[in-house]
């Protein structure tokens, strides 16, 4: 339960938006800063949202928002990455494309790619992508994960090591400070990082609130990653860190 109004309001707020600041929030409800910290406080405490500089986020850092809820954050932003993504996949191409909301967005963005072959262990991609007529869809075997439509487990993964794609189009529920990419199931993370080693090109879409969120486990470093495709403005170290990789940061 919220103890008022305002804080009901702030949730639902977050929950649109993906992140709140106390300034905003300030200024958006005509209260003091003050006021606003203590709102923030009482629903972290709740477990409701997570406090990050500045404001907070709808995430716990070890349980992932739901699937439904992901989809709403940063709809704008998703979109325009995922058109950015796309034109660097040309017709003809193999593709591996992972569970995630930002994936599906570039997998409607791929509706007029031509002859493509995507493998997909989310059920989601594969109905999107079903539209492409010249699209060749194999979607990888294992265990359905109805919450979100993802497929893992350990058919999964022997299934796509069958493969060498052209490319892997890879998302993440958060990016660490040290450029490592980070996640909440390992049985996910086993399929991505098999996908990384049978790659000939990573690429990874990750809007600007992945920046701001932490989750418990590492699907691999950006030093791995041919590609980061984001909204968001990274740190002087991680940009100075990802150029030495030889990682590129494409910014829309």
């Amino acid at each position: 339960m919220v103890s008022n109004f305002r804080q009901k309001d702030i949730l639902e707020l977050a929950r649109k938006e993906g992140k709140v600041t106390v300034d905003g929030l300030a200024e958006l409800y005509d209260v003091t800063v003050q006021t606003i910290r203590r709102d923030l406080s009482d629903l972290a405490d709740r477990g409701r949202l997570q406090r990050v500089h500045g404001g907070a986020v709808v995430s716990s850092g070890v349980v992932n928002i739901q699937y439904e809820e992901r989809r709403r954050l940063n709809d704008t932003g998703k979109k325009a990455i995922a058109v950015k993504c796309a034109e660097a996949i040309p017709n003809g191409a193999s593709v591996f494309m992972n569970i995630g909301t930002s994936t599906e967005a570039v997998a409607r963005e791929l509706l007029d790619h031509e002859n493509l072959l995507v493998v997909t262990n989310n059920i989601n991609i594969a109905n999107i992508l079903a539209a492409n007529h010249s699209c060749e869809i194999i979607l990888a075997g294992g265990v359905l994960r109805r919450a979100d439509g993802g497929i893992v487990g350990g058919l999964t993964v022997e299934m796509v090591k069958q493969f060498k794609f052209d490319y892997s189009v890879l998302g993440c529920s958060a990016i660490d400070e040290d450029g490592d990419l980070l996640d909440f199931d390992g049985q996910e993370i086993m399929v991505s990082s098999t996908a990384i080693k049978r790659s000939r090109k990573v690429m990874v879409v990750a809007d600007h609130l992945k920046f701001q969120r932490k989750a418990p486990l590492t699907i691999c470093s950006l030093a791995d990653v041919s590609a980061l495709f984001t909204d968001g403005t990274l740190s002087k170290d991680l940009l100075a860190n990802c150029s030495s990789w030889g990682t590129e940061v494409v910014t829309v």
